[in-house]
């Protein structure tokens, strides 16, 4: 038996249960992991309300990243070996291979083993922001050195992670937030520029900052937006919607697109998940990023397993920056003792250091496994 989270019944964080299941052996070209760290998502918020793309049968799992170690494989697996430490690719269907859980089985082609160097924590934190924010930028847009992009919900953990892939090639991000209050924090995390929308008028800053137009923007807000954001482009350019999360309708800037010969294109991270080709050069992308250091997640806040509820309300606030959440957890079924939700640490064996959120902790995975959950807050903030 293992503990999983599902919900039974659409709705708020509150039907989120914590159920005890068999997980079954893994089938041909699947493994199964013992996880330690998991990433939470704003796609699973949408799942669990009934809003997604994807409609489950209920009772449903959620989850669509996690990292662990290798527990089991199934026939004709190649490659991963059992105690290899690994982290998984978001699949396509969440209801079919979810992560929230002490144990899952998973596609062997989207497991991925971590360098060295990669925590749990890290390597949950890592494929849906950077797999997402590469996509767009690098695999369909060819960012170029030099060139400003403007990225909205800039302080989503996908803004943060197109904030450092444009850094990483020598490209100009641009920051696009609500208020001011966060204008500091990504100045910090690499923008070289940052703008509050409801305190600047988007279109006079984006021309100022590139008065020969912007040829790359990324947004996942959709709305109103479109108007500022298609009238501060450059001839050819190209706008990536990968969210559409405003609750208004979204114009369809027709002028604009006819003057200026725009692309406004529709993206979904599952286009690059799906190319094994495509995947692969993803792949050494980021790892690459990650080991020079130049690819750092940001983790913002930590929960145990079982605040999930907690998790997801702190989630759907849109308040955090980067990765919103964390969960660790100590040796399976007996998680809830030593952890202590107020310091964001946990203890509880002789010697064992405590537990920060960004820290480079890599403690006797035989004792202790954590659970840690980050949060793509894909909110205009």
């Amino acid at each position: 038996m293992a503990r999983v989270v599902r919900f039974h019944t659409h709705g708020g964080p509150e039907v989120l249960r914590i159920d005890d299941v068999e997980v079954p052996p893994p089938g041909p070209g699947e493994v199964r992991i013992s996880v330690k760290a998991l990433g939470l998502n704003r796609a699973e918020a949408s799942m669990r309300k009934g809003s997604y793309i994807e409609t489950p049968a209920l009772p449903s799992g959620l989850g669509l990243e996690a990292a662990g170690i290798v527990e089991a494989a199934g026939a004709g697996v190649e490659g991963l070996a059992l105690g290899d430490a690994v982290s998984v690719i978001p699949p396509r269907s969440m209801a079919r291979w979810p992560t929230y859980g002490e144990l899952v089985s998973f596609p062997a082609e989207l497991v991925v083993k971590h360098p060295p160097s990669l925590t749990f924590e890290t390597a949950a934190a890592t494929w849906m922001q950077y797999l997402t924010a590469y996509g767009a930028l690098i695999d369909i847009a060819r960012l170029r050195p030099g060139e400003p992009v403007v990225i909205t919900a800039a302080s989503s953990s996908v803004g943060l992670a197109a904030v450092q892939i444009a850094n990483t090639i020598g490209a100009m991000p641009v920051a696009v937030t609500r208020t001011s209050a966060k204008k500091a924090a990504l100045l910090d995390a690499g923008a070289a520029h940052a703008v509050a929308l409801a305190e600047e008028d988007l279109e006079a800053r984006l021309r100022e900052i590139a008065p020969h137009g912007v040829r790359v923007v990324l947004d996942p807000v959709g709305g109103p937006l479109f108007t500022p954001l298609t009238a501060a482009m450059a001839r050819g350019g190209i706008l990536l919607e990968y969210g559409g999360i405003s609750p208004e309708p979204t114009p369809f800037p027709l002028l604009e697109v006819l003057a200026k010969t725009l692309t406004l294109r529709g993206y979904l991270v599952h286009e690059i998940t799906g190319d094994p080709t495509r995947l692969e050069a993803a792949k050494r992308f980021i790892l690459d990023g990650l080991a020079s250091g130049a690819l750092k997640p940001i983790i913002s806040r930590t929960f145990p397993f079982e605040a999930i509820a907690e998790a997801h309300r702190f989630l759907e606030a849109g308040e955090q920056f980067g990765k919103g959440s964390s969960w660790w957890f100590e040796a399976r079924f007996t998680l809830t003792s030593t952890i202590r939700l107020a310091s964001g640490a946990v203890s509880g064996q002789t010697g064992q250091s405590a537990c920060l959120p960004q820290g480079d902790f890599e403690n006797d995975r035989q004792c202790f496994f954590r659970l840690h959950a980050g949060a793509d807050d894909a909110l205009h903030r």
